[in-house]
Parts: structure tokens; C-alpha cells; sequence
């Protein structure tokens, strides 16, 4: 009896704690269309435009923040995070962030921030660096590819595909 009440109760309290907010239960995100953490951070923290800037993944900073697709950004500089708010489609990672071979083969994988190019001003991420080079041998057709599959899979949960 004792252990039923003390399951009971255990139940109504997680029941109650979920009901007020306090356990985050979904990410509020447009629909599965961007690759965030669950406090919406987008490219694990790094930087958008320094892949252009620098050519190189640069750790962002909080104190630079932009929120842009219900994602947040993190810049290095208050001048990274200017120029991507006066132009995020131009910085933002095609394919909401996503892994870009994934999304070729119409999947969305996750993505490692060191895994990057810069393709026709566009910036692609992909899953690892092994993957990265898989992509890279044929990626024209592949971003061919993966714009063909994103318009079908951009808002559908990766745990459906």
C-alpha cells in the first residue's frame, strides 16, 4: 500500500512540474525546421559569420546574441552579430543547421560546428569531419540533392524520418 501511494505521488508531483514549465517538455523552435539544443542554441555556439569572415569555426559568445528562425545565435564580436542581423539569411546555415549530406539523402542529423564549407556564400555543416569529406567529393550534386528533399522534410521531426 505504501508503495503504491509514494508511486502515486511521485506521479502527481512530475505531473505538476511538467504542468508549470519548470521541466522544459518541447524546444520552441519553428517545428523541427532548425537544429537547436534545448535552450535553442544554434550551431552548438559558434559563430555564422566568422565561417565567412575567417574561414574558420569561431566559438560565439552570449554577450552576442541574435535570435533568428526561433534559434539563437552567439557572435564573437558585436560586429559579427551586426552584420547578421542586418542580413541572417545570408549567414544562416542552409538547411536550418542540419547535417548537409544528411539532409541529401533526407535525413537530419545533427552536425559538429568543425565540419563546415562555404559553398556559393552558403555555409553547410555536416555530421563529422568524415562525413564532411564524403560530401565534399560531389557536393554540387548533393546540394542539389538536398534542396530537392528539404522543402519535404524541413518541418518534420528527424526521429520521423
Amino acid at each position: 500500500m505504501r508503495t503504491k501511494l509514494m508511486y502515486a505521488a511521485t506521479l502527481l508531483m512530475a505531473l505538476i512540474v511538467t504542468s508549470c514549465g519548470l521541466i522544459p517538455t518541447q524546444v520552441s523552435s519553428p517545428i523541427e525546421a532548425v537544429n537547436v539544443d534545448e535552450t535553442t542554441l544554434a550551431i552548438k555556439g559558434y559563430d555564422p559569420v566568422a565561417y565567412f569572415t575567417k574561414n574558420t569555426p569561431t566559438k560565439g559568445n552570449s554577450q552576442f546574441a541574435a535570435n533568428y528562425d526561433g534559434a539563437t545565435y552567439w557572435f564573437s564580436s558585436a560586429k559579427h552579430q551586426k552584420m547578421f542581423t542586418s542580413e541572417p539569411r545570408k549567414y544562416a546555415p542552409q538547411y536550418g543547421g542540419y547535417c548537409a549530406y544528411g539532409v541529401s539523402k533526407g535525413y537530419k542529423y545533427d552536425i559538429d560546428p568543425q565540419a563546415f564549407a562555404v559553398v556559393d556564400g552558403k555555409l553547410y555543416l555536416n555530421l563529422n569531419k568524415k562525413v564532411q569529406n564524403i560530401w565534399s567529393n560531389d557536393k554540387q550534386a548533393l546540394i542539389v540533392d538536398a534542396n530537392g528533399y528539404w522543402t519535404n522534410i524541413e518541418k518534420t521531426p528527424s526521429s520521423e524520418l
